[in-house]
């Protein structure tokens, strides 16, 4: 997918973010406290990044992961706005998702902030019993 297709499939909110490395403000995005089962897919081209068993509240006011799929995401050093960080993105079309930072509540010991916009949930079918 080429940037024109993308700038025409994302909107506005979406291309800033993924594509430019804005940031959407805390507490605005709609997975900050989603629930549900199911895998959590870049918005832009649908590879899946993280679960929702890695999902926790970090109370920062974005989506927190402790681990992303194996080879979901690629981690590249950000030293913008007079800080030292480590950017996620996707493996696969290379947009920005957000920030990784070793300072997670489980095992892992890692929270991956990720914008709301740059995510896709697709959760899964529940059986009916």
């Amino acid at each position: 997918m080429d940037e024109k297709e993308l700038k025409e499939k994302l909107t506005p909110r979406q291309y800033r973010v993924m594509r430019e490395g804005d940031t959407e403000p805390p507490f605005s995005g709609e997975y900050v406290h989603a629930d549900a089962t199911g895998t959590y897919r870049c918005a832009a081209c649908g590879n899946e990044i993280f679960t929702s068993n890695a999902k926790f509240d970090s109370k920062t006011g974005w989506p927190s992961f402790d681990a992303a799929i194996k080879g979901s995401v690629e981690l590249k050093e950000d030293t913008g706005h007079g800080m030292h960080r480590t950017e996620v993105r996707c493996a696969r079309c290379h947009s920005h998702l957000g920030h990784l930072f070793d300072d997670g509540p489980t095992e892992t010991g890692k929270r991956y902030c990720i914008n709301s916009v740059c995510l896709d949930l697709q959760e899964e079918k529940q059986e009916n019993g």
